[in-house]
């Protein structure tokens, strides 16, 4: 029977103490897969437990799959795998038909078994090389963590989805099945919570209405930053892009106030969103900020991170005067412009990259560069350039940049350190 003859529906059922989006066909039954072939090599159909014992691949049948690829050797991945881990034991203890299946990209056994110790999912044995190579070719894998998600019914992989890392960050469990039905849902409340979204409801929770501050008074209520343009900065002591970044964040910020001290009906606020694993770290990170900041631990933290799906720090994201989200991209807006990027508007934000197209046809079209070998060329977004990480400070770019066309080097304009030819060597 194809797939477009099966009588499938996709409805709201309960499972345990909450509602799932299953699939059903009228005899509450879950329809078979062919994933036991995409797992299994010519002599080796077994996957391994999260006790180490083996697991026929024909287990996984009539289940909604996640192949995840991954690596002990990358934080990110290390990171995504405690998230995932949270995610799966939910769904498991309501049982939820739903599996994963860890596709490795570990370096030896020592470490693949170091890994999976901590997954309470399926495997494929470190040592059955085939079935690894290919599925990473038939899903064409270009970067871990990733999470590909198969459905039951779906024999010819047309309902394949590839964002599943993204899904799990930003609806967790509530993705489950990742059927397009459930996410255009998921899509749906999302969108009506931020058309909801004010100041408050972002950062207050029962039984906290105050942020913590470093000058006197020690807590300001939420309700005193109504109608302020506030950056929300996701950070902690442990990240080192935070720690270079948070001393620019400080100049900015200083600088900005100072220039709003005459304006009566404008002001701008910072509230520090930490992820710091511990009270004295965060004490520490956050006695050098002249802002405010959310306690350390707060419920309201995870919440945030999830509701704004930040998926790396530091992240500021910028809340307008009316409460609503003006851009979650604030980070390379003062990279790009400092202070000028205040208020973060479009108007704003329109008016400055008129700016950089008038300064840069000043800029010579190609320049060499203090330390570099090659010639540097002067690129922007419709001619090669775009978003970049700047090989001099380590922070983001994005438009206009000197790039070198042999090596991939880009620096941002402002931080060419030009040399002549004759200095140079040339």
């Amino acid at each position: 029977m194809r797939k477009e003859e099966l009588p499938m529906a996709t409805v709201s059922k309960r499972i345990g103490d909450e509602d799932f989006w299953v699939f059903y066909d009228g005899n509450d039954k879950l329809h078979g897969s062919r994933f036991s072939p995409r797992l299994a090599s010519k002599d080796k159909d077994l996957l391994v437990s999260s006790q180490g014992s083996q697991v026929d691949a024909s287990a996984l049948e009539g289940k909604v799959v996640g192949l995840y690829f991954s690596a002990n050797w990358y934080p990110l991945c290390q990171q995504f795998t405690q998230v995932l881990a949270s995610v799966y034991a939910h769904l498991k203890e309501r049982g939820a038909p739903f599996e994963i299946v860890f596709v490795s990209a570990d370096e030896n056994m020592e470490a693949f078994n170091s890994y999976r110790a901590t997954m309470p999912w399926l495997a494929i044995p470190f040592s059955n090389l085939n079935p690894k190579k290919n599925l990473n070719r038939k899903y064409n894998i270009e970067g871990i963590p990733s999470l590909i998600i198969l459905q039951p019914w779906d024999e010819e992989d047309e309902l394949v989805r590839y964002d599943g890392v993204d899904l799990v960050y930003r609806y967790g469990a509530r993705a489950f099945p990742f059927t397009k039905e459930k996410l255009k849902l998921l899509e749906d409340e999302e969108e009506e919570k931020h058309e909801r979204q004010t100041l408050v409801n972002l950062l207050t929770n029962h039984s906290r209405d105050y942020l913590l501050a470093n000058s006197s008074p020690k807590r300001v209520t939420v309700a005193s930053l109504v109608g302020k343009t506030v950056g929300l900065y996701f950070s902690a002591q442990w990240c080192l892009p935070g720690l270079k970044f948070t001393p620019k964040l400080i100049t900015v910020y200083h600088n900005i106030k100072q220039s709003l001290v005459n304006e009566q009906d404008q002001d701008f606020e910072i509230v520090l969103v930490s992820s710091d694993r511990d009270q004295s770290l965060f004490d520490l990170y956050y006695s050098s900020m002249p802002w405010l900041a959310l306690p350390f631990g707060d419920p309201t933290i995870k919440n945030l991170t999830k509701y704004f799906d930040v998926q790396g720090i530091p992240c500021l994201v910028i809340i307008g005067p009316d409460g609503k989200t003006l851009t979650k991209q604030g980070r390379m807006l003062i990279n790009l412009h400092l202070e000028k990027a205040y208020p973060f508007t479009q108007k704003q934000l329109e008016s400055l990259e008129k700016q950089m197209e008038e300064e840069a046809k000043s800029f010579p079209r190609t320049e060499s560069h203090e330390g570099h070998p090659h010639q540097l060329t002067l690129v922007t977004q419709g001619s090669g350039g775009g978003p970049f990480i700047c090989c001099m400070c380590d922070e983001q770019g994005s438009g206009w940049a000197y790039l070198c066309l042999e090596c991939g080097y880009e620096v941002h304009p402002r931080c060419v350190k030009a040399v002549s030819k004759h200095d140079s060597g040339s």
